[in-house]
């Protein structure tokens, strides 16, 4: 689980909005939609790996994936939320 404090400090690496803690019934959708093959990320690539969880930017459109504890932080392997 991510440190509360770091949550604090980070946010979205594109817009700068702050990120929040996704809810367990969306990591299960979007865990779903990967085991279907039907996510993909923002570069339209599958994602082909589980997520543990992941940071929901403030507007609610794009998710950062967390993997071993470590939220992925990068504009390109965000997961559009509107797609999944």
């Amino acid at each position: 689980m991510i440190d509360p404090k770091l949550l604090e400090i980070l946010c979205c690496p594109e817009t700068k909005e702050e990120v929040s803690l996704a809810d367990a019934a969306l990591i299960e959708r979007i865990n779903r939609a990967i085991a279907r093959g039907t996510a993909k990320n923002r570069r339209g690539l599958a994602v082909t790996e589980r997520i543990e969880g992941g940071l929901v930017r403030k507007d609610g459109k794009f998710l950062y994936p967390i993997r071993e504890d470590i939220p992925i932080m990068l504009i390109d392997e965000a997961l559009p939320l509107d797609s999944v």
